[in-house]
């Protein structure tokens, strides 16, 4: 008997669920609606989770292949829904929707006459539809499906205090940090096609034969897809150097930090380990990477988290200590063991979080009637100066936060800061003459040499990449932001038309929804304009959603829509644009995946800037900046 198609009721259930949460409208009394909407979404697919998986291991273990849907194809590229499942597969099923219900069942009580409280319980519909997305993904396009999803879900969790200044702070750093290990996915991709010739499946990693065929004449290829696999696991699990924006992820309610940081989302670097597994599992350089990647982490987070005041910090560190030994433990292959310890620290953690309120105020009574000197440890024979040297730098959290400001996001702000000459004037009287002469060209090439015209896909990949720049320092004018990251895509469609096979069909899915969405945001700023002239740019936080509710979600769907979220074929768009982009054009591939990258945490910049954060009207009482 075939039963794989019940894998599709895992997708379907979240997705109805998040569907009827989304169109009820939120008033007083709809409470109970909204959180038996989630218990019955999760607890539906939890009692098929474990029938299903049951049936499965009765049935022998057999790994399960599902090719879905196939939303594009061409003579050379078809883009494939594919659904995987095996024991990685069935234990975060199991654990995924188990947690979902008991912080369901938990949120119920907890957000109690909460303000948000339908946007809170359809977020967490949408990540579960998400998480679901991921874990049955059979091949990378489908997870990156997925991996968005939880990615956004993530920013509106974090933000879920839109009035306040630090969470909403924090959510756009955090999302800044996701959209990096983003590049890893985009990057794996791109190399992928090349290596593989087609969007390979997980089922065809899985064998050995066929991979050892490939890589044994591409082992450079093999060694960066697997580098960029590393990146993007590194970034999703918080281990080093990433480690420091799961402590500013806690500033979200305690329901959210306990199902996305504690327990589920913070694992998918593991999982993503795990699914890519048979791939890099000959590579000796790779499984020591990852290994010592997991032992410092393990070591540095584990001295941050003794030294933390805060209880979510301390469980959050703590359970990036254990992710870094599950890290150890994969590159030395055991990955049965680490999907038990995956199960037991998603389950410790949640419990943590959960009954961290009442923890703290308990600890504080006891600490107070029933005192007990410190017990000596193993650093009280340290040096004075090392556990001193040990102490301030556990405090300082190892300065992981300002290596990344520096390092990446400060530096994207000068590098923007530089590009003042693409003005207004600059890009209507310069750049747009300019893109209409190289469409010319492309269209009427013949009378340019080849080498000139190989540049030329570099060049207008570069021209992009300098206009997100500029958006991304960008304080004055959104507006003129929103031009300029709607422009890139236009840059980025031209230089790849310059490669082979890149037809006027596929252009036109690629910019599909990049249109639309534009100049529906174009609209919707100059709305915003015009109702709030004073309080109309990105030097600060102005909080409008405050009185532009409605106005806030349309910007934020234009956003999404802007940046290739998936709910337009843009999102196709892009992945066809990585599959015409040649192997030898690392420069061009690097170029598109930093446009798409900033870009998006530029857009969601906009949106926070405008948006979120404390009201800038002071008619009201204004909120604590933190939770």
């Amino acid at each position: 008997m075939n039963i794989s198609y019940i894998i599709n009721y895992f997708i379907f259930i979240p997705a109805i669920g998040f569907l009827i949460s989304l169109l009820i409208k939120d008033k007083e009394g709809n409470e109970k609606i909204f959180a038996r909407i989630l218990e019955v979404s999760a607890g539906l697919s939890l009692l098929l989770s474990v029938s299903f998986i049951g049936y499965w291991l009765f049935h022998g273990m057999e790994t399960i292949n599902l090719k879905e849907l196939t939303l594009y194809k061409t003579h050379n590229y078809e883009f494939v829904v594919d659904f995987f499942f095996d024991a990685t597969t069935a234990t975060y099923l199991l654990v995924g929707s188990m947690i979902t219900f008991l912080v369901g069942k938990y949120s119920v009580y907890y957000m109690h006459r909460e303000e948000g409280f339908k946007r809170f319980f359809t977020t967490v519909l949408l990540f579960f539809l998400g998480y679901n997305i991921t874990i049955f993904a059979g091949n990378f396009e489908t997870l990156f499906i997925g991996w968005e999803i939880l990615g956004i879900t993530s920013f509106l969790l974090i933000a879920f205090y839109r009035l306040r200044y630090l969470p909403v702070k924090n959510a756009v750093r955090v999302f800044g940090i996701y959209r990096i290990g983003d590049v890893g996915i985009l990057m794996a991709m791109w190399a992928s096609h090349h290596l593989w010739h087609e969007n390979i499946t997980f089922l065809k990693l899985n064998n050995y034969d066929l991979v050892h065929d490939h890589l044994a004449g591409h082992t450079w290829v093999g060694v960066f897809i697997s580098l960029m696999i590393l990146i993007a696991a590194a970034a999703k699990s918080a281990q080093l150097p990433f480690s420091s924006w799961l402590s500013r992820a806690m500033e979200g309610p305690t329901p959210s930090s306990a199902i996305f940081y504690g327990s589920l989302s913070v694992h998918f670097g593991v999982f993503l380990l795990l699914r890519t597994y048979p791939f890099w599992e000959s590579q000796t350089s790779m499984r020591i990477l990852i290994g010592v990647l997991g032992l410092f982490t393990a070591i540095v987070t584990e001295s941050i988290a003794r030294v933390q005041s805060n209880i979510k910090s301390q469980i959050a560190y703590a359970s990036v200590a254990q992710i870094g030994i599950m890290f150890i433990e994969i590159a030395f292959g055991l990955k049965y063991l680490v999907l038990f310890h995956f199960a037991g620290n998603a389950f410790l953690r949640t419990y943590q979080l959960l009954v961290s309120p009442s923890t703290v105020s308990y600890l504080l009574r006891d600490q107070f009637y029933h005192y007990q000197p410190k017990q000596s440890s193993i650093e009280d024979t340290y040096s004075s100066k090392l556990k001193h040297a040990l102490y301030y730098m556990s405090m300082k959290e190892f300065y992981l936060d300002v290596i990344i400001n520096k390092l990446v996001f400060k530096n994207i702000k000068k590098l923007g800061g530089y590009l003042n000459l693409l003005g207004i004037k600059n890009i209507l009287y310069s750049f747009i003459p300019f893109y209409i002469i190289s469409i010319y060209i492309r269209l009427n090439n013949t009378f340019i040499p080849d080498e000139i015209i190989a540049l030329f896909p570099f060049g207008f990949a570069f021209f992009g990449l300098l206009m997100v720049l500029r958006a991304f320092s960008e304080r004055h004018q959104p507006r003129f932001a929103w031009i300029l990251l709607f422009l890139n895509h236009f840059w980025v469609a031209l230089a790849i038309s310059f490669n082979d096979d890149f037809d006027l069909e596929e252009i036109g899915i690629y910019l599909s929804g990049v249109i639309v969405f534009g100049a529906l945001g174009y609209y919707l700023l100059t709305r915003l304009m015009k109702l709030e002239p004073n309080h109309f740019s990105l030097y600060q936080y102005y909080g409008h959603v405050k009185e532009h509710q409605t106005l806030s979600i349309a910007f934020l769907i234009s956003c999404l829509g802007l940046m290739g979220f998936p709910i337009t074929y843009t999102f196709i768009g892009e992945d066809v644009i990585y599959s015409h982009i040649r192997v030898n054009e690392y420069y061009l591939a690097f170029f598109n995946a930093s446009s798409y990258i900033v870009g998006g945490i530029a857009l969601v910049r906009i949106y926070a800037r405008l948006f979120l954060g404390n009201h800038i009207k002071t008619y009201h009482p204004t909120p604590l900046k933190t939770a």
